[in-house]
């Protein structure tokens, strides 16, 4: 498979026991093979290297991310914004004034460090509030 970390997540909670690219060498695929059969889990290194260095990451950034947690409300408002609804569009379906929606993009924007809708949009994928379909 190509590599997308939300479906590797979302495979191994779904139970999948191992993980190659479609580009691996055929002796990767056996060892592979091998692995499972001695009930281990198997992750392509390139796939394995990229989660080490995410929990690296996240563990230099806890602190930075624990200042910018959004709101229940704010994650909403994100994931509207993020596919593609206008404010007037959100605050009709949330019940609330246009400005209070504008308020909320500009309070998700402040935590977050991002700077335009595309930034908001880009980071809502990441974090799988919303998706590309």
């Amino acid at each position: 498979m190509t590599f997308d970390r939300r479906y590797v997540v979302a495979m191994f909670k779904a139970g999948a026991v191992g993980c190659l690219l479609k580009n691996s060498a055929a002796e990767e695929l056996i060892l592979a093979v091998h692995a499972v059969a001695d009930d281990l889990t198997y992750v392509s290194p390139s796939i394995a290297s990229i989660f080490v260095e995410d929990a690296v990451e996240g563990k230099r950034s806890s602190s930075r991310e624990a200042s910018k947690d959004l709101s229940p409300r704010e994650r909403e408002v994100l994931q509207l914004l993020a596919e593609g609804r206008s404010s007037k569009e959100i605050g009709a379906q949330l019940d609330v004034a246009v400005s209070t929606v504008e308020t909320h993009r500009r309070q998700i924007m402040d935590k977050l460090g991002l700077r335009t809708i595309a930034e908001l949009t880009k980071y809502a994928i990441r974090k799988g509030l919303t998706s590309l379909e």
